[in-house]
């Protein structure tokens, strides 16, 4: 709800705007230089997997899934082109990599703000778990099974040092948030590496490791093409934002 909320305010206000909005500063040609860590972006915010088999397995009708699945990254895919275009012609070359910054008034910005704090705090559960149980179902299943004994006592309870392990979770990532800058470089980074590694290279890696027999040649050679332009893709998303983030520091750009 408070997504919805961030999203209306922020569009109600640009739509307010649209006298002063730069048409003319919109270029529809290819940027190859930041392309890729444009690509990057795009595919980090499109990483859902970790949380699909929690969504699926809580659906009340599981069998319509893959209907869900698609139809809402359609919509997402829609939303995000829309408000980032309508957002560029608002604020033009100013625009922030956060958008909310971009807001004149230190009240509404402020409130904003606020409902993003708590748009926060109520999404974070649904990653949070999901990567605390792959993390403990690699490394706290007990010996010899895992590096580290089981966090989980007899009764079902966790353990005292497997409630710290949790809280250490959420602080290391309270403090990623706090202390590393440059946000949309950093994404851009992070999706050029984890997001093609999860959308391009593992499902296809994985498909034909389980599939493999009972697939057809051409199948087959889609899932390979798939996983090469996944490597490419990785390859110069990392090397173009990792020089962007070094050359973001080495020039004192704001945070």
């Amino acid at each position: 709800m408070s997504h919805i909320l961030i999203n209306a305010i922020i569009i109600g206000y640009c739509i307010l705007e649209i006298s002063d909005w730069g048409w003319s500063m919109v270029r529809w040609s290819v940027d190859m230089e930041n392309f890729p860590i444009c690509l990057g972006v795009i595919v980090f915010s499109y990483t859902s997997q970790i949380f699909l088999p929690t969504l699926e397995g809580n659906m009340e009708d599981p069998s319509k899934f893959q209907w869900m699945l698609d139809w809402s990254h359609i919509w997402a895919a829609i939303f995000k082109s829309l408000f980032g275009y309508i957002c560029f012609l608002t604020f033009q070359n100013d625009t922030q990599q956060v958008i909310t910054n971009n807001l004149h008034s230190a009240g509404f910005k402020g409130f904003v703000n606020l409902c993003l704090v708590v748009k926060a705090l109520l999404s974070y559960p649904l990653p949070y778990y999901a990567a605390c149980e792959l993390l403990e179902r690699i490394l706290f299943k007990g010996r010899p099974k895992t590096p580290f004994p089981t966090i989980w006592a007899l009764d079902g309870e966790l353990k005292v040092w497997g409630l710290a392990w949790r809280v250490g979770v959420i602080v290391f990532t309270i403090l990623m948030a706090c202390f590393i800058p440059h946000f949309s470089i950093l994404m851009g980074f992070i999706g050029s590496f984890t997001g093609t590694m999860l959308s391009f290279i593992w499902p296809c890696y994985f498909h034909l490791k389980l599939k493999r027999n009972g697939m057809d040649s051409q199948t087959v050679i889609f899932d390979y093409f798939i996983i090469c332009l996944g490597v490419l893709f990785g390859v110069i998303g990392m090397y173009d934002s990792g020089s962007a983030l070094i050359k973001a520091f080495e020039i004192g750009l704001p945070f």
